[in-house]
């Protein structure tokens, strides 16, 4: 989650042409879980990772976990500006200990590869004009801001090995391929907080198959500091939870990020404790400007306004002669 989605919005009001998905600094999903809306730009390379201890305790069935989590995602917009590739891999390796054994366990615990496309975007041909006399004009309430930006994703997870950390029972077997799917909306509230929705079905068609939810809320302290609060739900047969996080992010430059998050869940079988921090960075080298012009109208619209310009300089030259 970054501060550069206040600085996308706070450009495209500010300028007279819209650009399309790529922003002056990274839009980076992390630290945060959901994924934002727009894409990274045609072109763009950009690579996400995170490093998180975990500790896992489980009140029934009576073990504990304590271990490490990697992250890596890598975003790449190609094809369109509203097209983005995203893979997910994550590695977790740690201690297990219960009344029966104690071993360690580690697996390549999440593979996915997708797909997002950004479907509306309500800032696109729309300018909003500025009041030059009045503060409280620009700073009003707008309706407008609960229209959100909406994407969607279609992706495959993949498993690649025997994944010791399943919650599901042993006599449930996780597919080797499972589709998931989701809309993601994004709302600008003001010129500090953004607000991202993702609703998704994961495991699509298996015994695993769950619905779930991410929303997070982030403010921009400043043109470098942002923070954010954020709420994950699992809703399947075999594990349903709620999980809260917290952190902020630092622009290092405009193509490099860090960020710290902890969060914890509401459920102890099992309860859940994180801690993380992470880095992100663009690869932007590669990317050629795209400006859409606004909407000037229709044929219609542009006939009549030629016909107002017309009588109103006939009119002007009337007043001449006299």
């Amino acid at each position: 989650m970054k501060y550069t989605k206040l600085f996308f919005f706070l450009f495209l009001f500010g300028s007279q042409v819209l650009f399309a998905q790529y922003t002056d600094e990274i839009n980076s999903n992390r630290p945060g879980k959901s994924m934002m809306a727009f894409s990274v730009g045609k072109s763009v390379i950009q690579t996400e990772i995170g490093l998180n201890f975990q500790n896992e305790d489980h009140a029934k069935l009576k073990y504990t976990a304590n271990g490490f989590i990697g992250e890596l995602d890598l975003r790449w917009g190609l094809f369109f500006e509203e097209l983005e590739f995203i893979a997910e891999l994550q590695y977790q390796n740690d201690s297990y200990a219960s009344s029966f054994e104690d071993k360690n366990r580690s697996a390549l615990k999440k593979t996915i590869i997708g797909a997002k496309y950004l479907i509306y975007d309500p800032f696109k041909n729309y300018e909003e004009k500025v009041n030059l006399y009045s503060w409280k004009a620009n700073n009003k309430f707008k309706w407008r801001q609960f229209i959100p930006a909406v994407a969607a994703y279609a992706g495959v997870n993949f498993n690649l090995s025997d994944n010791p950390f399943n919650f599901a029972p042993s006599y449930i077997e996780e597919p080797t391929v499972s589709p998931k799917a989701m809309i993601i909306a994004q709302n600008h509230f003001g010129r500090q907080w953004v607000f991202v929705t993702n609703i998704m079905y994961d495991k699509i068609g298996s015994d695993l198959a769950s619905i779930n939810y991410v929303i997070t809320l982030t403010r921009g302290f400043n043109d470098k500091w942002s923070g954010f609060v954020e709420n994950q739900g699992y809703n399947g047969d075999y594990y349903s939870d709620g999980i809260f996080r917290v952190g902020a992010a630092y622009l290092f430059n405009k193509s490099m990020q860090i960020d710290a998050s902890i969060g914890t869940n509401i459920k102890n079988t099992p309860s859940l404790f994180n801690a993380g921090v992470g880095f992100s960075w663009r690869f932007d080298k590669n990317y050629n400007e795209v400006k859409i012009e606004k909407d000037n109208g229709s044929k219609m619209d542009k006939k009549m306004k030629k016909k107002a310009e017309k009588e109103k300089r006939k009119r002007k030259d009337e007043v001449e002669v006299k």
